[in-house]
């Protein structure tokens, strides 16, 4: 079993945060296994390499989207999902905020909250890359097959690099803590071109978007640290006080803080006993490679 985020390429870091290899194999749990995935900053493909997933979008019902390759555009509210099959196993490519809009120079509010078929986006030779990660003799050569995907998207990427791009990744690291005039003056633009530009290479407005990364950095201290306060977690993670923390968990997962981290618990990577050392390293993730 693993759940890891692996550095791409040192070329690459511009475009990928992560590859994130997921490997469950549940011999005797009952099917399907749930999990709630919380608003994250970031753009994910999942290449589905046995079994797929039942997925509900808000309040909506549980489909099977029956997609090889699966785009999930930036979230801002949670995504259930269910786990079909025993031996689930997915390579996902997390994009850098900005990638996806400079690789496909598609607008990134047309991808918000979405859940899409990446031949959409990519066309049908998405496959190929599907069948060469089914047929990776190893992780490491996953990592090598995504490099090598990356790298062709980057030769033929549709848009030019802005300095917002690197702002954007920026921001991440800040842990939600940069203001919005400072960082459109690192952008070289006003407040005004900042908002409407992140929005159109991000998918959301940059408040918003702090919000995530502060709140995101919660879930992983909280998952790391369970027997953590929540006060202590909420004035780590530069909220004013817990009520301010509350406010976040409620806008973006409908739940309390103590509520949704009890559905943390029945979490594939829980149940398998590997979720304090997954989240342990993305809370200690904070310097970036730019």
């Amino acid at each position: 079993m693993i759940l890891q985020d692996l550095t791409p390429h040192p070329s690459l870091t511009e475009f990928v945060q992560c590859y994130r290899i997921v490997h469950f194999d549940f011999v005797q749990a009952p099917e399907p296994v749930f999990k709630a995935y919380a608003p994250r900053p970031e753009v994910c493909l999942h290449f589905f390499l046995r079994e797929r997933e039942l997925v509900q979008l808000g309040d909506g019902p549980k489909v099977d989207y029956n997609f090889p390759v699966v785009l999930a555009g930036q979230q801002t509210a949670v995504l259930n999902r269910y786990l079909m099959g025993k031996n689930f196993i997915t390579f996902n490519i997390a994009f850098q905020p900005t990638a996806l809009f400079q690789l496909t120079g598609i607008s990134a509010f047309e991808l918000t909250n979405q859940y899409l078929d990446a031949e959409l986006i990519f066309s049908k030779n998405i496959r190929l890359i599907l069948e060469q990660l089914q047929n990776a003799a190893s992780y490491h050569q996953m990592v090598t097959i995504g490099d090598r995907f990356v790298t062709s998207l980057v030769s033929n990427a549709r848009r030019e690099t802005h300095r917002l791009d690197t702002i954007s990744r920026m921001m991440i690291y800040s842990g939600g803590k940069a203001s919005l005039n400072w960082l459109a003056g690192e952008s070289c633009l006003s407040t005004k071109q900042f908002t409407r530009k992140f929005y159109e290479r991000t998918g959301v407005n940059p408040k918003t978007y702090l919000r995530i990364i502060r709140f995101t950095k919660a879930i992983h201290l909280k998952n790391a640290y369970p027997h953590r306060d929540w006060l202590r977690i909420a004035l780590e993670c530069g909220y004013f006080d817990y009520q301010h923390l509350v406010k976040d968990y409620k806008e973006f997962t409908k739940h309390i803080p103590n509520d949704f981290h009890l559905l943390e618990n029945n979490s594939p990577e829980s149940r398998l006993g590997i979720a304090s050392e997954v989240y342990k390293s993305r809370a200690q993730a904070s310097i970036p490679v730019m």
